[in-house]
């Protein structure tokens, strides 16, 4: 039985975990946190693919069950008076045929109890080194003792560990698309439970969500920067800093919610960054998820794109008979076209989102407001049709690796090709 080593349990991890166990494989899986957080964290989309997937889990009702409930955005210019409205699942609709908004760390949780009762999960430790050989990889860890796998993905996110180790520094692969994103945990002083509001300035985007079963709310910000911002993604004093330099002079809501930010009980902030990688793979290391192929958090589908990586990569790898080899790149040539529409889809997403201009910021109100009013079958025509690809999850087709490639078990690891 082949031993894998997954670094991260956020998303990608807990699915490859599930998978890669039902086809016999034994997956640990590692993660720096001490525990899942239980903060909520921000929104993320799952699109038809990545339902399919859940469903196919077992785990359809629990998510369903966890959906934020926010379908109604109000949109304001700043400085303008008129409000814009939009039910969101109007637009939903249009871009697939299958969808549920979740918080991410709700996601997260649910993802790791389909398999945390035969998987080895190990919080609180994180890798220090990888040396591989012709058999197999040395895993050396910050806490625990050393120990052996046959393969080791990194599911560790944009700024992973495991690439870092095996693939070099970050700044290799990462193309930034030019803006910023960040969200705060604050208290829901606005009472919204099914309701985002948003303001949107020439550079930036300011807003508040909550969810239907949340206390609390998130303060949401999104802008676009002159120049390359000078931090570190674990400082967030700084970060905070240069959120308030970035929306200074902002109306509506936007100084209470920068206030409440600077108390925030959770506090994210990141450049929006896209990660190019000629593969994925090294050897017998992998990544995947965010990890391996970030189109851009928040703004490219990059949840439901590791949801179907870890799928696709576990289904690979057991349809290759635990040849790592095959399994790998059989993996990366399923995905690829996925991950390259998602890159396209998410610097589109992220034009449209923060207008560069009051040119562009009236065309975003207009096309708000076009979009609560045009009939649903035309949207989703509209969308069809559309050269921006903004179908790209439900397009993507998903192989039945219990069905169709059934012949499915991984062989022990001295039988494995190095």
């Amino acid at each position: 039985m082949q031993k894998i080593l997954i670094s991260g349990a956020s998303v990608a991890g807990p699915v490859l975990a599930y998978w890669l166990k039902r086809y016999g494989f034994e997956p640990t899986v590692v993660e720096r946190s001490p525990a899942l957080r239980k903060t909520g964290g921000h929104a993320v989309d799952l699109f038809k693919p990545a339902m399919d997937i859940v469903e196919r889990m077992g785990l359809l009702g629990q998510i369903e069950a966890h959906k934020t409930g926010t379908d109604h955005l109000t949109l304001l210019r700043d400085g303008v008076a008129r409000r814009v409205e939009l039910e969101v699942e109007r637009v939903m609709h249009a871009v697939s045929d299958r969808h549920v908004e979740i918080m991410r760390d709700e996601l997260s949780e649910i993802l790791l109890s389909a398999s945390s009762g035969e998987v080895e999960y190990v919080f609180g430790d994180s890798i220090a080194s990888l040396r591989q050989d012709e058999a197999g990889v040395d895993v050396t860890f910050e806490r625990g003792a050393p120990r052996r796998f046959d393969l080791v993905v990194g599911c560790d996110g944009l700024h992973s560990n495991v690439r870092r180790l095996v693939f070099g520094e970050e700044r290799q692969f990462s193309r930034p698309v030019g803006a910023y994103l960040a969200v705060a945990t604050i208290p829901n002083y606005l009472a919204l439970s099914d309701r985002t509001f948003l303001v949107a300035g020439v550079d930036r985007l300011a807003g508040i969500y909550s969810a239907r079963h949340m206390d609390d709310a998130r303060a949401l910000f999104l802008f676009r920067s002159k120049r390359e911002l000078e931090y570190h993604h674990r400082d967030v004093a700084r970060q905070k800093q240069l959120l308030r330099e970035a929306f200074a002079g902002m109306g509506w809501e936007v100084p209470r919610l920068l206030d409440e930010s600077d108390r925030a009980s959770a506090f994210y902030f990141d450049t929006i960054t896209q990660l190019h990688l000629d593969s994925w793979t090294r050897g017998r290391v992998t990544l995947a998820g965010d990890a391996g192929y970030s189109p851009g958090p928040a703004i490219g589908g990059s949840t439901s794109l590791a949801v179907v990586g870890a799928y696709v990569l576990a289904g690979e790898l057991a349809a290759a008979g635990g040849d790592h080899v095959r399994g790998f790149a059989a993996a990366e040539a399923t995905l690829r076209e996925y991950v390259l529409e998602s890159r396209k889809f998410a610097l589109m997403a992220a034009r449209k989102l923060i207008p560069g201009s009051k040119a562009a910021l009236w065309a975003f109100a207009q096309s708000v407001w076009l979009f609560n009013h045009v009939p649903p079958s035309w949207l989703r025509l509209l969308a069809r049709l559309s050269r921006s690809s903004v179908r790209l999850h439900d397009a993507f087709v998903l192989e039945d690796y219990m069905g169709a490639k059934a012949q499915v078990r991984a062989v022990p690891a001295a039988h494995v090709p190095a």
